[in-house]
């Protein structure tokens, strides 16, 4: 669900008034309900992007208005016999897809090990009942149950944390586990410091708990990285 302007973020609203801003039960969403949230947002998972073969994609880096430029003056110079230029030209053309191509297939190698990093299987309250679902199933307003050596598999706003720490390095490059509970920070918080949420792809290294999932898929902050690096150039 998505906060209003004039609401906090959830990280710093208590975890009554979180459950409310999402709609939330803290025994758990309908079987019903569940269903319909899911047709309105979609499953939890991060998109997958279109492939091309590594033939296409380096090829690609031809289609350019300044490619072709710089392709006209290497015919320029070569019609004149300025052979050395015409090298220069055409060694830049070939340097320049290579690096693109390079590059680009590095970002869609970091995607996948995005995608890798989601949790496939959650401990869920559905219809009052703790039940184990495929992690794409979760919408927002579940409640999951989280312990230590879990994988969160959506962004939550915690309700309940004993003795919780988990390992955000994914996120924030924090190399030690942050301490985690329910109260509300401030609104401005940085990421590393909202310490009321666990984020999707992260790891929890001790303690249990629960929380309410405030963003599924693309609108998890590991769905908005996987996003920019989508749109790489």
């Amino acid at each position: 669900m998505t906060e209003t302007s004039t609401a906090p973020p959830l990280h710093a609203s208590p975890p009554e008034r979180a459950l409310d801003a999402l709609g939330a039960d803290p025994d758990g969403l309908s079987t019903g309900e569940a269903a319909r949230r899911r047709a309105r947002h979609g499953p939890n998972r991060l998109p997958e992007p279109p492939r091309r073969s590594a033939l296409l994609r380096f090829l690609s880096h031809f289609h350019n208005v300044l490619i072709y430029v710089l392709i006209g003056a290497a015919a320029v110079t070569a019609a004149l016999g300025h052979w050395v230029d015409t090298g220069v030209i055409l060694a830049v053309i070939v340097v320049n897809a290579v690096i693109g191509h390079v590059q680009e297939g590095r970002a869609e190698q970091a995607m996948a090990a995005i995608r890798g990093m989601l949790a496939p299987r959650s401990a869920v309250l559905r219809d009052g009942r703790r039940v184990t679902l495929d992690a794409e199933e979760l919408v927002p307003g579940d409640i999951v149950l989280i312990e230590a050596g879990d994988r969160v598999p959506a962004d939550l706003r915690l309700t309940i944390a004993r003795g919780l720490k988990a390992q955000e390095a994914i996120l924030t490059g924090e190399s030690v586990p942050v301490d985690k509970d329910t109260a509300p920070v401030a609104a401005d918080a940085a990421l590393g410091d909202r310490t009321s949420m666990l984020f999707s792809g992260t790891l929890v290294a001790a303690g249990a708990g629960r929380g309410v999932v405030a963003s599924t898929g693309e609108a998890t902050q590991i769905g908005r990285i996987s996003g920019m690096l989508s749109r790489v150039e």
